[in-house]
């Protein structure tokens, strides 16, 4: 079962259930949609089910969801449930197989990230405003001439 991505360094499991995932490093796999996965995924296994999940978001369209558990039909009807909070996404059972690769992306918690995504949105939001600036001062300068 691939419901992990490869790259895992370390797996604790405790007799509750209780289980702890350390990967390499944060990263995102493309099974039907987009799930990000952090360094450090924990949760409590039961019969069919996955608990009290931290660590993993799907995508869904350009927002992402925390994924707070997972779970399976018993007996299997090959579906396999993310509950997402508000809803609850399915997929195929067959596409979580085989593990994934996973890509890394920038760990958000960072310094670095964080203060290269506020000069992304500044950036971002100079570029708009001044797209913005330019058709009014076009629209304004073709009033004038008339």
């Amino acid at each position: 079962m691939g419901l992990l991505p490869k790259g895992i360094t370390q797996f604790d499991f405790d007799d509750t259930g209780r289980f702890e995932v350390h990967l390499d490093q944060a990263c995102n796999a493309k099974f039907e949609s987009e799930l990000h996965f952090d360094m450090n995924v924990s949760g409590t296994l039961s019969y069919g089910q996955i608990g009290a999940l931290s660590g993993i978001s799907a995508q869904e369209l350009f927002l992402w969801f925390p994924v707070k558990g997972i779970r399976v039909d018993v007996p299997s009807s090959g579906l396999i449930y993310f509950d997402v909070g508000v809803i609850s996404k399915q997929f195929s059972l067959s596409l979580f197989d085989t593990p994934r690769d996973c890509l890394v992306v920038l760990d958000l918690e960072s310094d670095n990230s964080i203060r290269d995504g506020k000069l992304l949105a500044e950036s971002t939001f100079k570029s708009q405003y001044a797209k913005l600036q330019y058709k009014l001062d076009q629209e304004s300068f073709g009033r004038n001439d008339m």
